[in-house]
């Protein structure tokens, strides 16, 4: 899935942290025309535009919905699918072709330059979108592509966890990661007590049930400095996490960079070259890219 808004907004922050926690309340979202899929954006947050690497996040479902994202670019990025509930393919212009199904997760990593199309069947979808954005030293890497149908688990009292991404209580993903972070998914029963790295920031978003501390619709932003997260109820959550990151990008579209010039350099490749590839096998025409704004795109830090 990528950002098909017709006119992006460039993602700006500042300097400076939320000592306490935050509630990023997510903003509606259509993925395409006027039938589009609806989905629920809590990052970027006008706020708050990262939580460790993680970038972008899209959450929707459950929603009968038939997913028809056409081919469209990517740079300087990993995009991380996970679902809940249905069935979407993957095609992207390295070869790959790939259904993915809950409880499994397909990992692109973008590098410097690849292009993707996701669709699915009309059924019942319920999952969230994630970005990573690469750090400078990996941003230039060659395009790949893993699926993993099988992930590590931890159990303690009162949760499940499936490690989607980067390390939790010692069990980490095979999915390659270039920076320190986590991804998994909670299954909470009871009172829960989650351990976390100190040195880590936060986001805690609820896909079913009720269970407090976390919240539906929202992401919930935690700062660095504890050892553990507790959680109370019966739901699933998904929980994201990783080192402040350091460096400043350009967002725009679905593009992340370093300054206006390499962005716009992205899309007039994506319009008029052929760096990105061609996605093989998707019935329709690739997505064109919105127009740049008529100011200069700005590198920012990770929050307002």
């Amino acid at each position: 899935m990528s950002n098909l808004e017709r006119e992006p907004r460039e993602i700006r922050c500042g300097a400076g942290a939320a000592d306490e926690r935050e509630v990023l309340t997510g903003r509606e979202v259509p993925l395409g025309g006027p039938r589009a899929m609806l989905v629920s954006r809590t990052l970027p947050h006008k706020h708050r535009r990262m939580i460790g690497a993680w970038c972008f996040v899209d959450a929707y479902g459950p929603q009968v919905a038939t997913m028809r994202v056409p081919p469209h670019p990517h740079t300087g990025l990993q995009t991380v699918s996970w679902l809940v509930e249905g069935e979407v393919l993957h095609r992207d212009s390295i070869g790959s072709l790939q259904e993915i199904r809950p409880g499994q997760l397909n990992l692109m990593t973008a590098g410097r330059g690849i292009s993707h199309s996701e669709e699915s069947p009309q059924t019942t979808l319920h999952g969230v979108q994630l970005w990573v954005a690469l750090p400078d030293a990996h941003r230039q890497v060659a395009p790949g592509f893993e699926h993993h149908p099988e992930l590590p688990g931890l159990a303690g009292p009162g949760f499940r966890a499936r490690v989607i991404m980067g390390t939790l209580g010692g069990v980490t993903s095979p999915a390659t990661a270039y920076s320190p972070l986590v991804g998994t998914e909670l299954d909470v029963e009871g009172e829960a007590e989650v351990p976390v790295e100190p040195g880590f920031e936060h986001g805690l978003l609820l896909f079913d049930g009720e269970v407090a501390g976390a919240e539906r619709g929202a992401l919930v932003y935690l700062p660095p400095g504890r050892t553990s997260i507790r959680l109370a109820g019966r739901g699933r959550v998904l929980l994201i996490g990783g080192e402040p990151f350091g460096e400043e990008i350009v967002m725009w579209w679905n593009f992340v960079g370093r300054s206006h010039e390499e962005v716009a350099a992205y899309r007039k490749e994506w319009m008029e070259g052929e760096g990105f590839g061609v996605v093989e096998g998707f019935d329709g025409e690739p997505l064109p890219a919105p127009v740049l704004p008529g100011t200069r795109l700005k590198p920012r830090g990770r929050v307002r």
